[in-house]
């Protein structure tokens, strides 16, 4: 038996990529939190109880311009979720890519974070998905919180037509996914847990009639190539598959040519508004850059704020420190359970704090509405993370203003920014502050230092903090395998 289901999980993994599910242990693929309740669904049915409460005997409002929509050829019922959740008319996205997908085409979108892109892909398999048969859908993402995020809107939009969909990431105790894998119509999961419950045997693609990949860059920026390719080799080949993505890579492409067939390409642009959108750098010493942050925060008449900082520790200390400056922030990182980072997200979007001081893990994917101002407090080393962090602001038709605090170790890196994009970043006149000390900051010959992280030095380096991914794991890893791991074929 053990054989047979080894043998069924390698039966369609191309021999030219060579590529084998490796002996792995069971809980290679879970996260940092594997302490976190076996009860996170019963927080995804909490974040929708309102929209469950209300009526179900609600016409569709010709008035709210859902006529645009039925001419997509959107269904009666999920026509009505939409009026029942104030939709008025589709955005870019939707528009495009709706009417390919319920022609049964292939996809691949460009498409930005706040685009409206969960209902441009979530309609066909509402719409046409059968039920009770299995898993017919499977949307894989690069975050747990945009699993949940996914799920509560699938949950929203087929309220009229129920499917059974489940988030299935890390993170969480993985024996309540077994009970709900069994019943699920609809799976939203991460990688790493996915490819995990194929290991166990626990989860069968072999159905699957519908793939979603979701922020697809993201996911191979974070190392999941091989498992994404694992997995969709695992799904039959007869099946429509979207692609969305903020940009197109030849990874990306690779893909496509591998698992797609003839896929109509949409470009969907920005959701941010760059004639509302300022861009600003201070050229600040190490040392100064905190209390420049204060003195900017009290100033600017703001929103919701957004602090980024690359390392988990330094975001802590930051946070802790605007807190008490009379700044009231929370932080978030991938170091925090998950119940943690769905708290934090809760009252950031319900404003009970205007102040998230946060690592990468926030620059995507989450629906965080109302962000007027963008601090990058570090430079990310990545350019293109410098684009997804900008896009958080300036959207809906709302202003932005994007601050870059730039000392000696993030030239190097911001320079980069600006050679690989086009973009109009004004430089200001360093304003006269006092000088705060920072708790939790030691200050050794050469800087200040966090564990590792010097700040102050001319060496632009980080922690080994730092340096890890935001799921837990060392960069050299691959999706949790160590770097002198070989792709093989198992015993029989």
């Amino acid at each position: 038996m053990e054989n047979e289901r080894k043998n069924k999980l390698n039966k369609n993994i191309d021999n030219d990529n060579n590529m084998k599910i490796n002996d792995i242990d069971d809980d290679m693929y879970d996260d940092l939190d594997n302490n976190i309740a076996d009860n996170v669904d019963n927080n995804i049915d909490n974040m929708a109880i309102n929209f469950e409460n209300n009526s179900n005997n609600i016409k569709v409002s010709q008035e709210n311009n859902l006529d645009e929509f039925r001419k997509l050829g959107i269904s009666e019922n999920i026509l009505k979720s939409l009026n029942l959740m104030g939709f008025k008319t589709p955005t870019d996205v939707q528009a495009q890519a709706i009417p390919f997908a319920l022609a049964g085409k292939d996809v691949i979108v460009g498409s930005a974070t706040g685009s409206g892109k969960t209902l441009a892909f979530g309609v066909n398999i509402i719409q046409n998905a059968k039920r009770g048969q299995g898993i017919k859908a499977l949307i894989l993402t690069p975050t747990r919180e945009l699993a949940e995020q996914i799920t509560v809107a699938f949950k929203n939009f087929s309220k009229y037509s129920p499917i059974a969909v489940t988030a299935i990431y890390g993170g969480v105790s993985i024996n309540p996914q077994f009970k709900d894998l069994e019943k699920a119509d609809v799976v939203v999961g991460t990688p790493g847990r996915i490819l995990d419950h194929l290991e166990r045997g626990t989860i069968d693609l072999s159905n699957v009639d519908f793939l979603v990949l979701d922020e697809a860059d993201r996911m191979l920026d974070m190392g999941f190539l091989d498992d994404v390719r694992i997995i969709m080799a695992q799904c039959k080949k007869e099946k429509q598959t979207s692609l969305y993505s903020a940009t197109i890579s030849s990874e990306i492409i690779d893909l496509a040519k591998k698992f797609m067939k003839s896929p109509v390409k949409i470009d969907a642009g920005t959701q941010v508004d760059p004639k509302k959108l300022s861009q600003v750098y201070y050229d600040i010493q190490t040392n100064m850059k905190f209390s420049l942050l204060v003195y900017l925060m009290k100033k600017e008449n703001t929103g919701l704020v957004m602090v980024f900082c690359n390392s988990r520790k330094y975001t802590d200390i930051v946070a802790k420190n605007l807190n008490k400056q009379g700044i009231g922030s929370m932080a978030i990182h991938g170091g925090l359970s998950q119940a943690q980072r769905n708290d934090t997200i809760e009252r950031f979007n319900s404003k009970e704090t205007f102040v998230l001081v946060c690592t990468d893990v926030a620059a995507r994917g989450l629906d965080i509405p109302g962000v007027s101002h963008v601090y990058n407090f570090d430079m990310p080393l990545d350019a293109k993370q410098y684009v997804h962090r900008i896009g958080r602001t300036a959207r809906a038709g709302k202003s932005g203003q994007v601050i870059n605090l730039v000392c000696d170790r993030d030239h190097e890196s911001f320079g980069k920014i600006l050679r690989e994009y086009d973009l109009d970043v004004k430089k200001m006149d360093r304003p006269q502050v006092n000088k705060i000390e920072m708790v939790g900051m030691t200050q050794p010959r050469g800087g200040y230092t966090t564990g590792g992280y010097r700040f102050g030095s001319e060496r632009n380096s980080y922690s080994n903090e730092s340096s890890r991914r935001e799921d837990g794991r060392d960069r050299s890893e691959s999706s949790g395998r160590p770097s002198s791991y070989e792709p093989r074929h198992r015993n029989k």
